[in-house]
């Protein structure tokens, strides 16, 4: 088994950020809220370092959050982030008072003293920048710690007990704001907690396989295929795994991109010999979605649809002892109360929420210890062609959506197929698509007035929407030059017949969404 770090979650937003710096260094990490920590549970774990993370709570305030006494007599490296340095500096005798000059944003560290954590990155003496976040500090020190960093609002910035290899540090080394932070990171779990550094892509595939063997043994596994990148890397793996045991079915609702069904096909069925049941139910959800526009009451009859239709052809191949899903870690982490209510259940993020119990099946999820650019790194691994592994986002009812406003028929979810295909087809042309967090055409519900040659024309309008993220939760526009958007409308309007009109959407998100609907 691979070295391994926890981190203790005392709430802050971006303690997933601490988990990745630590997992891009090579080491597996996992988030633990703090009121599920022990010091039995850490042992338990088998940890050779553990993080204290930042959270938004004052150590002054009765019932705040703390680590595990017993934490501190394992004799593990630790090292502590804003609050979680607070917290240890409290705990092992220092002491914090509410801050008189508070920090919010970029700061500048000294460097007072060497220490291992800034070896190799700062020099004594110098200065860098880093992302203050707090109100609390640190005014006095607990045994045995010396100060090794300051800043204009933090006297004790970063400090050390270096025979007991315990650091704190104000700032936040996770975020992107602290350029050295990956550094300093790297650094705590290589050279003080001594972690090898040996977890890759290439351990895991081979970890994950023994799991899901030992977990499936002779049983039979049903995978329901998107042919997103989360699905699509589970049927793969588990194909490794367990052969002819596993059946993945395509529910092709015809609401997805030009060419994508014949991929999923193509890859499964024919390049990796996957048992694969395609059942092309287009006609169904139309169907089902006929005269309706309400963006809500569309989602839940295509979700409803879906299960109805993926139960049906589980029957059909004999039932299963086991359902796949792609379940990955932040999903995992946002299950877990940090409050410590009663709910620790997976979020049914994925498109078959609700099988499990009514098909009486065992989960397999061997994605869960996985964020989404290591699902794409694992996708490789196994060999999934670049363009389904890197593939933008799709929602899971697909070009549905993509048509607000009005009824969904063929002729215009054929219209904005047509128009979506030309325009990924230039970005990826540019070189763009990997810049890129999302893109995709809208048909709007407004037919305009035209002229196309010497005749009247009354065709679609179309939108482009394009936009730059890291998680999705915020996004910007994509600033493409007009000479680009003047090329894609020109190839729109003279090869889709039906628009004739092209805008581009240039909202953010907040206030906005990603999707039109």
């Amino acid at each position: 088994m691979s070295d391994r770090v926890l981190i203790v979650d005392f709430g802050s937003q971006v303690t997933q950020l601490i988990a990745r710096r630590v997992r891009e260094a090579g080491v597996y990490c996992e988030i633990h809220p703090f009121n599920r920590v022990s010091a039995e549970s850490i042992t338990a774990f088998g940890a050779k370092g553990v993080i204290l993370s930042g959270g938004p709570a004052s150590v002054a305030d009765f019932g705040s959050p703390r680590a595990p006494d017993g934490l501190f007599a394992l004799g593990l490296p630790i090292l502590g982030i804003c609050y979680g340095q607070q917290t240890l500096c409290e705990q092992l005798g220092g002491k914090v008072e509410p801050g008189d000059h508070r920090e919010f944003g970029r700061a500048m560290l000294t460097l007072v003293e060497p220490c291992a954590l800034f070896e190799g990155v700062v020099a004594k003496g110098e200065q860098t920048q880093v992302w203050m976040s707090h109100g609390d500090r640190v005014t006095a020190l607990p045994p045995g710690f010396k100060v090794v960093g300051t800043s204009e609002g933090a006297p004790f910035a970063a400090i050390a007990n270096a025979e007991k290899r315990i650091y704190g540090v104000q700032f936040h080394p996770e975020v992107v704001h602290t350029p050295i932070g990956k550094q300093l990171l790297s650094n705590f779990v290589h050279k003080i907690a001594g972690c090898a550094g040996d977890w890759t892509m290439k351990a895991f595939r081979a970890q994950e396989i023994a799991k899901v063997r030992a977990q499936v043994g002779k049983g039979r596994v049903i995978c329901g295929l998107s042919g997103g990148v989360d699905s699509s890397v589970v049927a793969a793996l588990l194909h490794e795994a367990i052969g002819d045991q596993l059946v993945c079915v395509f529910v092709d609702t015809g609401f997805m991109r030009s060419g994508e069904s014949e991929q999923v096909v193509s890859v499964f069925r024919d390049r990796f010999n996957i048992k694969l049941v395609h059942k092309d139910a287009s006609e169904l959800f139309l169907s089902k979605l006929a005269g309706q526009t309400d963006p809500e009451k569309k989602r839940k009859t295509i979700g409803a649809t879906f299960i109805d239709v993926f139960e049906e052809e589980a029957r059909a191949v004999g039932g299963a002892d086991f359902l796949a899903q792609g379940t990955l870690y932040p999903d995992v982490i946002e299950s877990v109360s940090f409050t410590g209510g009663p709910s620790v259940t997976i979020k049914s993020h994925h498109n078959v929420g609700g099988l499990p119990e009514r098909m009486n099946m065992k989960l397999v999820e061997p994605l869960r210890e996985l964020f989404k650019d290591e699902v794409r790194a694992l996708g490789r691994e196994l060999g999934l062609p670049d363009d389904m592994v890197g593939r933008h986002p799709f929602p899971g009812p697909g070009l549905a959506i993509r048509v607000p406003g009005q009824p969904l028929t063929r002729e215009n979810l054929d219209i904005l197929r047509k128009a979506d295909s030309i325009y990924l087809d230039e970005i990826r042309k540019a070189g763009l698509y990997d810049q890129i967090w999302q893109a995709f055409a809208v048909l709007l519900p407004v037919r305009t007035v035209g002229v196309m040659g010497d005749s009247r024309s009354y065709d679609y309008a179309c939108a482009l929407r394009a936009v730059t993220s890291t998680d999705g939760m915020t996004a910007d526009f994509y600033p493409f030059e007009m000479a680009f958007i003047g090329r894609v409308a020109n190839r729109i309007i003279n090869e889709v017949k039906g628009i004739n009109r092209v805008t581009y959407d240039i909202t953010s998100k907040p206030p906005g969404t990603i999707e039109w609907e």
